[in-house]
């Protein structure tokens, strides 16, 4: 089960790296997604072809556009980064990524919050 977990973590990770920070969502479907893919966000379509075209226009929107993983958790088929995104000319961003995996390690679900990171803090331990 261990072996499990820390594969999935490592395929979400490297999904995520591959279609964000390398701007390669065509071949981080290819490589990590499973037979379906579930978008719970509502601001991309759902499926393959929806994220691509989605990360797509993001990447042209967005170059230089980043994103780090500052912890990563699993459970089960479930895996959960908690991230730090940066888009240039745009705020940046804490976010928890919802990841669920088929019994292959492959992306089958995603489900996503974010919340601008705030100039200004109430108390000084952080978004991270």
């Amino acid at each position: 089960m261990h072996e499990r977990l820390e594969r999935n973590k490592a395929n979400a990770i490297a999904f995520y790296e591959l279609m964000f920070n390398e701007s390669k969502p065509a071949e981080a479907i290819e490589r990590y997604a499973g037979d379906v893919y579930i978008q719970h966000n509502p601001h991309v379509g759902d499926g393959k072809q929806a994220f691509i075209e989605y990360f797509v226009r993001m990447a042209a929107q967005f170059p230089g556009k980043r994103v780090e993983v500052k912890r990563a958790l699993a459970e089960g088929d479930y895996v959960v980064l908690h991230c730090h995104q940066t888009w240039p000319g745009d705020e940046d961003y804490a976010g928890i990524d919802i990841f669920r995996l088929d019994e292959n390690g492959k992306v089958v679900e995603h489900w996503d919050v974010l919340q601008t990171i705030p100039s200004e803090s109430k108390n000084d331990n952080g978004m991270f």
